[in-house]
């Protein structure tokens, strides 16, 4: 195995991020200080003979990294914008040789089976998965071969992983319930949870949030319909035209998960596009359109490239030997009509 990056720094007596900055080719080392770090590389093995130029003014190609990010399939848009951003960001990353895997979200077995297959040549994974015994023991299989793992979009409890990014999930489902709740009035409703599964981390924490916060503050509000929809729009379609039938009185929606041209589809069909308050999640190129009709009211937006861009540096930076816990909360945006963000 070629050394580690902390190996290079401790032999050439400098820090990692020396180190990081030298072997891929960043400003602000001397040139006397990337001479000796990529000397140490090259005779570590991490660079070859041929590699940097010659000494006294040349700069590192390092070499790449493989790397894993598996990703759910379906037909939910913010994963197919996510699975975007990493393959384009990747792209201008050459120190990382990279590998997408669309896999069926809501098989356990099946993706922590494809984990643990994985173990053999990557130096680092990504991933959104279910928070399930099989995945997190997944998970610990990698780490234990050597082998680093970041979660995204939805964290998974008691696994020793190298990071997570994405929002902090509890504090997006009060968000959203504050929002209903205001916009609504302090006066009595009713009201319709939907989530694509509750066996992901993420949307289990958003309804904790979204419960709680009305419990404290809109207790007049009640939650008469909780049902999930494996993130698949004319599912969620089927259970919002459902519950829109046998709640005429129903005063507003929250879309935990994906769905959201489910749910629009319904309201609009019923009538109630505009009577029905409407909170969900991501600005996609979806619900741009349900919040410019006023089907939407509101979209609590993350960016998907700003997640996809952390993620590989710090996949790239565990694989290298920076193993310490690295997580990075992306900031959250609550997207009306009138501040849609441009693309």
């Amino acid at each position: 195995m070629p050394a580690t990056l902390s190996e290079i720094a401790r032999e050439a007596g400098v820090s990692a991020a020396t180190v990081d900055r030298v072997l891929n080719e960043r400003q602000g080392v001397k040139a006397r200080t990337r001479d000796h770090v990529l000397g140490v590389a090259r005779r570590l093995g991490y660079v070859s003979d041929t590699e940097g130029g010659e000494a006294g003014g040349g700069r590192p190609a390092a070499k790449s990294v493989r790397l894993d990010i598996v990703l759910p399939s379906g037909t939910n848009t913010f994963i197919a914008n996510l699975a975007n951003s990493i393959t384009q960001l990747a792209a201008e990353r050459p120190e990382a040789d990279l590998r997408l895997h669309l896999m069926e979200g809501f098989d356990p077995l099946a993706l922590a089976s494809h984990l643990e297959s994985l173990a053999a040549d990557s130096r680092g994974v990504g991933l959104v998965g279910l928070d399930h015994p099989a995945v997190r023991e997944a998970v610990r299989a990698l780490e234990a071969a050597g082998v680093p793992v970041v979660t995204l979009v939805s964290d998974i409890s008691h696994a020793p992983r190298a990071g997570y990014v994405g929002i902090d999930n509890r504090a997006a489902g009060r968000l959203a319930g504050y929002l209903l709740g205001r916009l609504h009035g302090r006066r009595p409703a009713k009201v319709a949870l939907f989530a694509g599964s509750f066996a992901y981390r993420g949307h289990e924490e958003r309804e904790m949030g979204f419960r709680h916060i009305l419990a404290e503050e809109f207790p007049e509000f009640e939650i008469v319909a909780h049902t999930e929809s494996r993130d698949d729009w004319e599912r969620t379609y089927t259970e919002a035209t459902r519950i829109l039938s046998e709640t005429p009185d129903l005063a507003g929606i929250y879309n935990i998960g994906a769905g959201n041209r489910g749910i629009a589809r319904a309201l609009e069909e019923a009538g109630r596009a505009r009577s029905v308050l409407f909170v969900g999640h991501e600005v996609t190129e979806f619900s741009r359109r349900f919040l410019l009709s006023g089907t939407m009211d509101v979209a609590i937006d993350q960016n998907p490239r700003v997640e996809a861009r952390e993620a590989i540096d710090r996949l790239l930076g565990a694989a290298k030997g920076q193993r310490q816990f690295t997580s990075f909360l992306v900031r959250m945006q609550a997207v009306f009509k009138e501040n849609i963000p441009e693309w």
